[in-house]
């Protein structure tokens, strides 16, 4: 459903994709590679989150079911994860070193909890601070 609900709308856009299904986990993978669709992520992935929601919303309207799908285009989720790993990374030496909390920019609910998947993967502890859009994660010290 999913799948569908996407290559009308490419279809309507005028622009070309394949699709690409999977499941990481529990949850489906819906991936859309092409030429140029950028537009259809935005500047700070905005419209990419915007998409997944309405295909989430399109999936719940056809089962009744909520979806916990993930959709990535051109690679940008892939590549913004790995970036965000690299931070949570950096972050846990940086308190590991300083003992301090430290408290990174505001991000979106996607990206805070691959922050804190990575924080604790490395073994500290982190929690999401302030209101949205100004939503942060923050970095605890042993």
């Amino acid at each position: 459903m999913a799948a569908d609900y996407l290559e009308e709308l490419l279809d309507i856009a005028d622009l070309d994709g394949d699709l690409d299904m999977d499941v990481e986990g529990d949850r489906a993978a819906v991936s859309i590679v092409g030429a140029d669709l950028s537009q259809l992520v935005g500047a700070r992935g905005e419209v990419l989150d915007a998409l997944q929601e309405l295909t989430r919303l399109a999936v719940y309207r056809e089962t009744g079911e909520r979806s916990r799908l993930m959709l990535d285009i051109s690679g940008y989720r892939a590549q913004k994860r790995a970036e965000l790993v690299k931070l949570a990374e950096e972050t846990v030496a940086q308190v590991r070193s300083s003992g301090e909390r430290v408290s990174l920019d505001p991000m979106s609910p996607f990206e805070r909890k691959v922050v804190h998947d990575a924080v604790a993967a490395a073994g500290l502890t982190s929690e999401s601070e302030g209101v949205e859009p100004r939503r942060h994660v923050v970095v605890l010290p042993d």
